[in-house]
């Protein structure tokens, strides 16, 4: 039996002989080199039935790769955060509460360890590019049909005009696309869903039901009364200078106040820091949230007449606002990039915040020229505010119902908090799909 087994190694081994020289002549390089690291492999020899068996080390076979590691932990956990946001819809469906479930502190580290501002300014350079001509219509079409845009109401119909994406996102709609509603004293500022609307309690907004964040923490301490044109007008002032000496830059940081989305006080503070907004005795404070889908018109207009006296300029993390986040992280507003506005109308304090996200680093506001978001570096919990009252401008900056304010480079949220009597009535239901010009509320 051994004398065979030795005649049979001797054919093999003339066999493989002129081969293996052959390989390294060049002939089939990527075989050879295959068969040099197979000999440099540990080899395990044993008997089974009298054959000669010989394995490699499963150490040496299956050696543990972190990248696909993380690639597949990190894509089952993606897809089981599908299916629970799939499930709690069908529940939605059937008319049943489903109960918000809201992401421990390790998981909402680990998504915030996730670069979105380096993948957000990527997605910006890149909606920059422009498109060959014969590129534009395959690209521009695929997105229509993924996002269900609908194109007859753009201005500008033909796809072969928009150089890059980034003029896709900002296209203008055509005049009659969306009339504005002159009968009610809120319209919407954009197109989107409204996932909730209501008083503020206690200080205490609800960004989806059940789940709530800290006004304080959302719009920062309040800005220097000299700032605010209403604050002059219930304080009786007619005069009073900006702040910043016509228009100037601060900053500041919100320190226990956290703003990524800390504790804002005591409920005496928080109760106060409302009632500071509160301009006029009988009113109550109101909120709506409205979220843009990235197949809606990008671009968000004023809600009503108005005067913006100031802006700040919250730098953050760029998480996805998309309602199942937003029914999932507790106060994700406030840990996201915002702008906010803040002026007055005719029944007191009036703001409207754009909330960044996920590849929507860019916050434009038209008449705000010194506006930077998304910058490479910022301060955890800064904020930076600028005046638009100065010594030759008292006023702010005065808005008319439906005008073009900003827009963002793809989908995202816009929340108003404003002031308004008691009997003020919001026109809508939660989850609802609204247009531009529509109604909002009305007194």
């Amino acid at each position: 039996m051994a004398a065979s087994v030795r005649r049979v190694q001797a054919v093999l081994g003339l066999w493989a002989a002129p081969r293996t020289s052959s390989l390294h002549q060049g002939r089939n390089p990527y075989l050879s080199r295959f068969l040099l690291s197979s000999k440099q492999l540990p080899v395990h020899t044993f008997r089974l039935d009298a054959r000669m068996f010989h394995t490699a080390t499963p150490r040496a076979l299956f050696r543990l790769r972190p990248f696909y590691f993380l690639v597949a932990t990190g894509g089952g956990y993606a897809g089981y955060r599908q299916y629970e946001n799939y499930r709690d819809r069908e529940l939605e469906r059937l008319g049943l509460e489903v109960p918000p479930r809201l992401a421990g502190e390790w998981e909402v580290a680990l998504y915030k360890s996730v670069p979105t501002r380096l993948l957000s300014r990527a997605w910006g350079r890149l909606n920059q590019v422009e498109l060959p001509t014969w590129l534009r219509k395959p690209v521009y079409s695929l997105y229509i049909w993924t996002f269900g845009v609908n194109m007859k109401e753009a201005a500008v119909e033909d796809l072969d005009h928009y150089r890059n994406l980034s003029e896709f996102f900002s296209r203008k709609l055509k005049p009659q696309a969306r009339p504005v509603c002159g009968l009610h004293s809120v319209i919407s500022p954009s197109d989107g869903k409204i996932l909730n609307f209501g008083q503020v309690q206690n200080c205490e907004v609800e960004q989806v039901k059940g789940v709530t964040y800290s006004l304080e923490s959302f719009l920062g301490p309040r800005a220097p009364a000299d700032d605010l044109p209403f604050s002059r007008n219930r304080n009786g002032n007619g005069g009073g200078n900006g702040s910043n000496n016509g228009g100037g830059n601060s900053s500041g940081n919100l320190g226990g106040s956290n703003g990524n989305g800390g504790q804002a006080g005591t409920a005496t503070a928080r109760g106060s820091f409302q009632n500071q907004l509160v301009t006029k005795e009988g009113n109550e404070l109101y909120h709506c949230v409205i979220y843009l889908a990235p197949g809606d018109y990008h671009c968000f207009h004023s809600p009503t007449d108005w005067r913006v006296a100031h802006r700040r300029h919250f730098p953050g993390s760029l998480m996805s606002v998309n309602p199942g986040v937003a029914r999932w992280i507790k106060e994700l507003f406030c840990h996201n990039e915002r702008v906010v506005l803040t002026g007055d109308w005719k029944h007191g304090f009036f703001s409207l915040t754009a909330v960044g996200a996920t590849n929507v680093g860019s916050i434009r506001i038209y008449f705000d020229r010194d506006l930077h978001t998304n910058s490479p570096r910022y301060s955890k919990g800064s904020y930076n505010d600028f005046s638009f009252v100065t010594h030759s401008n008292k006023e702010g900056i005065p808005m008319r119902k439906g005008e073009h304010l900003g827009e963002f480079n793809l989908g995202s949220t816009i929340v108003l908090i404003f002031e308004a009597p008691k009997d003020f009535n919001f026109h809508l239901k939660p989850g609802q799909k609204i247009r531009f010009g529509e109604a909002l509320g009305s007194l």
